[in-house]
């Protein structure tokens, strides 16, 4: 399997087909508006703008799993991005990332890229921290928290997993680089 294999639902009911994002550098979040880290709307904003014209595409998922951050239907959570933090990315239908019901392109991620790294004395607190009250969290695999991103190359292949607290303007050059 790749993650050419996969179709998502887009908002209002359509559907994506990933294979049709071949040969594009991928960035694959689970977000959330009402969380600490929405905040990161605006860098993520801030890459797509740089980036989108080279071939790189955001694929964002509402998930509401962790906290009950994104309690808004899709269309809610689209306005909400377009309206704050002006992104032009399209948010996805909204998902689970774990558990019996989650996503199979996120199982498949997952698999694919399993330990996300957390540096600095700050960070690695406010993971401890997610870590006691995330209860979607059963799998060491499994997602933690909103705004865990996955990085894919021009070829479908899941380079990079980055945690919630990682800043996307932190991970610039290796997005740059696969560019």
């Amino acid at each position: 399997m790749s993650i050419y294999d996969y179709t998502v639902k887009a908002r209002k009911g359509a559907t994506l087909n990933l294979a049709d994002l071949k040969g594009k550098v991928l960035l694959i979040v689970n977000t959330a508006t009402g969380c600490g880290f929405t905040p990161q709307y605006e860098a993520l904003e801030n890459l797509y703008e740089k980036y989108h014209d080279q071939g790189f595409e955001i694929l964002d998922f509402p998930c509401n799993q962790f906290g009950h951050q994104a309690p808004g239907d899709e269309s809610e959570i689209h306005e909400f991005c377009t309206a704050k933090y002006q992104t032009q990315f399209d948010q996805l239908a909204k998902i689970d990332v774990n558990g019996d019901g989650e996503e199979p392109l996120y199982t498949f991620l997952k698999q694919a890229q399993p330990d996300e790294k957390v540096e600095g004395m700050k960070n690695k607190a406010a993971m401890a921290m997610i870590a006691k009250i995330s209860n979607t969290c059963k799998k060491p695999n499994d997602i933690k928290w909103n705004f865990t991103k996955f990085l894919m190359d021009r070829e479908g292949n899941v380079v990079k997993r980055f945690n919630p607290t990682s800043d996307p303007a932190s991970f610039e050059a290796d997005i740059a680089a696969l560019i």
